[in-house]
């Protein structure tokens, strides 16, 4: 009988983009734990420091203060990966932000798409392409995972052009899935619910009078924390999930399966609430309201 399939990561080498925060920090440290080699992208020069002392518990990994949109650090990481390891194995495409642009979808300007498209699609695309070579290299296929949103599958009215981006690592997932699959180069979606994140503080975001809401709004009865999404990382990264590839994980505590049911406060289920009000939502201005908000 064949050995069981492992979990651990040892001799891997990933890159992980938005390494120093949320669900990247939480998959850099889960992977180093495991036995990988990190290498971590950060925007924010003291996250990516908090994050290299934090790594040193676990060997030898390594942190670039860098913007996945700037295509010279692309460059300069992928160069530093080879010099130092000689190939990749997994690649987290973890970078995602809505901005805060949130709106009806005439008040974005087309600068305000451009933004988008470059921090949750390009550097996707960017970050991919740069890795493949040192994927390659490994001589054992790997694996590339991109962080994704539910808002890729179901509607988001306040936020229709990053939803619009998010749904194209979907379809760019599933395609290069194929393409990569002869290769042993597996692609695979990691997508979550609503994740308590220094990004989206969303326990402080809710007004304290609805907060008594909060365990009914999920069938899981909470929101997402960085380790959830960590470990649907490790199972993509490692050779349980060798057999997978061009679909998604979600991460989401039963939400899409609900699709608009939500639970009353007798317990009872219900997909015909009576809303008084939103814990954390958006208003559609006046029409005379409407602008540009980039």
């Amino acid at each position: 009988m064949s050995a069981a399939p492992s979990i651990r990561l040892d001799d891997k080498v990933a890159l992980i983009t938005g390494a120093g925060a949320g669900i990247g920090r939480a998959i850099a440290l889960a992977y180093a734990q495991l036995g990988a080699k990190v290498f971590g992208v950060e925007v924010d020069p003291a996250r990516a420091s908090a994050l290299r002392a934090e790594l040193k518990a676990f060997g030898d990994h390594h942190v670039h203060d860098a913007d996945v949109r700037d295509g010279a650090c692309i460059a300069a990481v992928f160069a530093d990966i080879d010099a130092k390891a000689g190939k990749l194995d997994i690649l987290v495409n973890n970078v995602g932000d809505n901005l805060r642009l949130r709106g009806a979808f005439e008040t974005f300007s087309e600068e305000s798409w451009d933004a988008l498209y470059a921090i949750n699609l390009r550097h996707v695309f960017a970050y991919t392409r740069a890795a493949l070579a040192l994927l390659r290299k490994s001589g054992r296929g790997g694996s590339i995972i991109n962080i994704s949103t539910i808002e890729a599958y179901r509607g988001a009215p306040p936020a229709a052009v990053y939803a619009a981006f998010k749904a194209g690592i979907t379809g760019f997932t599933r395609s290069i899935a194929l393409e990569l699959a002869p290769e042993q180069i597996r692609v695979n979606i990691i997508a979550p619910e609503t994740t308590e994140t220094e990004q989206v503080p969303v326990s402080r975001m809710i007004a304290e009078e609805h907060r008594h809401h909060m365990d009914r709004w999920i069938p899981m009865a909470r929101f997402g924390t960085p380790n959830d999404s960590a470990g649907a990382a490790i199972f993509l990264a490692s050779e349980l999930s060798s057999w997978m590839t061009g679909t998604t994980l979600h991460v989401d505590g039963g939400a899409l399966a609900a699709g608009g049911f939500y639970r009353a406060p007798d317990g009872a289920w219900t997909n015909f609430p009576v809303i008084t009000g939103a814990g954390v939502g958006w208003r559609p201005p006046a029409p005379d309201a409407l602008k540009n908000e980039i």
